[in-house]
């Protein structure tokens, strides 16, 4: 057993400097010098004064500390886990494996999510999400695809302590949906989610068709993120857009006011935004308008444009060869991203949300370049 130990300890050896490099790749000494500055705002007088200012910096507060918090555990948990080793090969007492074992996978693990956090380095990576889904052609066997993929992102969010907000949500006639808007919201949300944005494609044997016919459907998935309205210079003027009034339709029936309340605003790019949940007329326009300017925002620094008179709405085209991901139902079981190369043959579980190792292989290559060749 003491080989065990031995091993665990060389690991354990192994894998400090890493976790040093972490240190320097958070930038926690300016973690630490910014709580100092952010407490002692909470602590001079006034400061409640500006309610929305103060909450801004209290949640700032909250998620700095969390870092460094956070960073402060892995080290207490490697010098634990090092005291086992030693203490276990000094006493030649084996009882402990047990907790070594669990203690180092939870701790590698840690030590991953916080690697893939550094990465997020994008102007807006730590914003909120905004995710559309749209059916592609092929009615309802393509609606039904769109109604998985919102369950699978939700799930998603649901698992990693995000939070979401229905925006708008078409429901199809005969079932599955024609298009959502959620806000997925939590701190790295966009930079989490960024690398969803796209096409993907579904191979089944559709439950629609009596003939048992092999079946592809694709659907698309749109990610921006959520822009603040104070930080950037921006302006939405009234003849920008026109507005239309609908009625209400939500998941269920069951989400939404029955009330012709719902908002749609359509730009003069071609930009087209909805939402349905809020209360009043009033308040689905001001959502937006904050979502219009977001999509205009991000579009404008994604082309690298001077003015916003010169973005135009492009859909991309929802068909094959347009994919970033292909899910296979059969003949056997298979979902793969076309970008990265990640790919597992369990399906089911990433339909329930298991997405990270495709999140997580498509910031590897954001930050190595080292893209799957088409």
């Amino acid at each position: 057993m003491n080989i065990e130990f031995d091993n665990y300890k060389q690991k354990l050896n192994d894998c400090r400097p890493a976790l040093d490099g972490l240190a320097d790749s958070l930038n926690l000494t300016g973690l630490k010098n910014e709580l100092e500055r952010l407490h002692a705002m909470q602590e001079a007088p006034g400061f409640w004064d500006d309610p929305d200012k103060s909450q801004k910096i209290v949640v700032k507060t909250k998620q700095t500390e969390i870092k460094v918090e956070r960073y402060q555990k892995m080290c207490a948990a490697w010098d634990d886990l090092m005291t086992i080793c030693e203490m276990a090969a000094e006493e030649d007492d084996d009882s402990m494996l047990e907790e070594l074992k669990e203690g180092f996978a939870a701790l590698t693990a840690d030590m991953e999510k916080c690697r893939l956090e550094t990465l997020l380095t994008g102007k807006y990576d730590k914003n909120n999400a905004l995710m559309s889904f749209h059916a592609g052609a092929g009615g309802l066997e393509a609606q039904d695809w769109c109604s998985m993929l919102y369950r699978m992102y939700t799930r998603w969010a649901e698992q990693h302590g995000f939070t979401y907000k229905i925006m708008d949500y078409q429901e199809a006639d005969e079932g599955g949906i024609k298009s959502a808007d959620i806000l997925v919201e939590g701190e790295n949300a966009y930079g989490f989610l960024k690398g969803e944005n796209g096409v993907h494609r579904m191979v089944r044997v559709s439950p629609f068709d009596a003939n048992g016919r092999r079946q592809t459907s694709f659907s698309a998935i749109e990610v921006i993120p959520e822009i603040d309205d104070d930080s950037e210079n921006f302006e939405i003027k009234p003849e920008d857009y026109e507005m239309q009034v609908y009625r209400s339709s939500g998941a269920g029936g069951q989400k939404v006011n029955k009330t012709s309340s719902a908002v749609r605003l359509i730009h003069k790019s071609g930009i087209v935004v909805s939402c349905q949940t809020e209360r009043s007329q009033f308040q689905n326009k001001e959502t937006c308008l904050k979502m219009l300017r977001s999509k205009l925002v991000e579009i404008r620094e994604r082309e690298h444009l001077a003015n916003i008179a010169d973005i135009k709405g492009v859909q991309q085209k929802i068909e094959w060869g347009s994919q970033i991901r292909n899910y296979v139902f059969m003949p056997y079981t298979l979902v793969k991203d076309t970008r990265t190369g990640v790919e597992t043959s369990n399906i089911n579980s990433v339909i329930d949300g298991a997405l990270d190792p495709f999140i997580e292989g498509y910031l590897n290559c954001l930050a190595t370049g080292n893209w799957v060749q088409k």
